[in-house]
């Protein structure tokens, strides 16, 4: 936060293994936003990584009181050799998506990358107990993979909220986006008191943002699998 200039920035970090679908879901939401509310995709290849290395764009909505909210959204390479630069695009994250793989096969690898996830908040001196953390079982277009009721659960009684999704057809990327944004707008009006001296309303961010091309391809219901600590901000 910086007074001086009016602005705020919050960080929102796609966290995941390997091709399980981080960057095509920054991809999709880029496509969805208008023009006018987005930043440049910018990325980074490595030559040992075939997914991209981060993507990077500031979506930027003023409050009426005059404070210009940045919000900014990262991957981080999922392969096990760049752990270095999954601590890195870490530091000072704000809430974290994990963008899991639905297929069967690929359930350990889910679970290495989430430990791995909770170890490197802990080196960056983020609470894993208290950080917004939303849950999407992407990939649930291909065979063999993990049926929803089983997801419910092992997923379904803990503070995390589950979504499914095709990110590559767009299904399910927005709706997990605006809850983790939600929750993450949630933490800092209760340290900040961000509403009340700011007049920040999660409602009118999204609604800027949104337009009719997006609010007619989303449907929270068909997609979240269980709400997790999102169901006190559902309305």
């Amino acid at each position: 936060m910086n007074l001086e200039f009016r602005e705020v920035t919050v960080k929102v970090v796609y966290y995941g293994p390997a091709l399980s679908g981080k960057t095509t879901n920054l991809q999709k939401l880029h496509q969805m936003f208008n023009p006018q509310h987005r930043g440049r995709l910018m990325s980074l290849e490595t030559q040992s990584d075939r997914t991209l290395f981060y993507d990077l764009y500031p979506i930027q909505y003023h409050t009426p009181a005059g404070l210009k909210v940045k919000l900014k959204l990262f991957t981080v390479p999922g392969q096990v050799i760049h752990n270095e630069t999954r601590k890195a695009v870490l530091n000072g994250a704000d809430a974290i998506v994990f963008v899991a793989d639905s297929q069967r096969s690929q359930a350990l690898s889910n679970s290495l990358s989430f430990k791995n996830l909770k170890e490197n908040l802990k080196i960056n001196n983020l609470d894993f107990e208290t950080i917004p953390l939303v849950i999407q079982f992407n990939k649930r277009d291909l065979a063999e993979i993990k049926p929803v009721e089983e997801i419910k659960a092992d997923w379904g009684q803990t503070r995390f909220p589950t979504f499914s999704a095709i990110a590559t057809e767009g299904k399910g990327v927005f709706e997990t986006f605006e809850c983790v944004v939600r929750l993450g707008f949630e933490v800092i009006n209760k340290k900040y008191d961000f509403n009340r001296k700011f007049g920040f309303n999660p409602d009118s961010f999204f609604a800027s943002v949104k337009g009719d091309k997006i609010e007619n391809q989303i449907d929270i219901n068909r997609y979240m699998i269980s709400p997790g600590q999102f169901a006190g901000l559902l309305k």
